[in-house]
């Protein structure tokens, strides 16, 4: 896989970002909102990297991705232009759900810290156990951490 998707650290997943004009306010601030699209990408080049995505597990497994909770932490702004890191970990795995701890970073420094309870579910919404060879996978990335 390119470039594109980031790469790994060990356990941790580490996707580029570039602050773009359409990422920030007037004062050129990354808005807020944004944040979680970063994050969200980097989830998603995450689960791609380790042949995880989106497509695969509808098409092999019949069952998504959905987001049961998300904890995002502001802690400073990022600006127009300014490359960024979104590192990404999995924090937590259970029968029906993963966590996901997530940093957004500038030059090392943490500016956004998110949490992510990711369920499973089927295509009429309900709940469905994790397919047991992506469990598989994901333990392989799993990353016990300290709250």
């Amino acid at each position: 896989m390119s470039d594109i998707s980031g790469h790994f650290e060990g356990k941790e997943h580490v996707f580029p970002v570039r602050v773009y004009y359409e990422d920030t306010d007037a004062a050129q601030i990354v808005y807020y909102g944004n944040y979680l699209r970063f994050a969200e990408r980097g989830r998603t080049e995450f689960l791609r990297l380790v042949y995880l995505d989106h497509g695969e597990m509808k098409k092999k497994h019949g069952v998504d991705w959905a987001i049961r909770r998300c904890e995002i932490d502001y802690i400073s702004p990022a600006r127009l232009d300014e490359a960024l890191e979104v590192r990404t970990i999995v924090s937590e795995l259970k029968g029906a759900s993963m966590s996901m701890r997530q940093g957004i970073y500038r030059d090392g420094e943490l500016l956004v810290k998110v949490d992510v309870r990711c369920v499973v579910i089927k295509s009429d919404g309900r709940p469905a156990r994790i397919p047991q060879n992506v469990r598989d996978t994901l333990k392989e990335y799993y990353l016990e951490t300290e709250s």
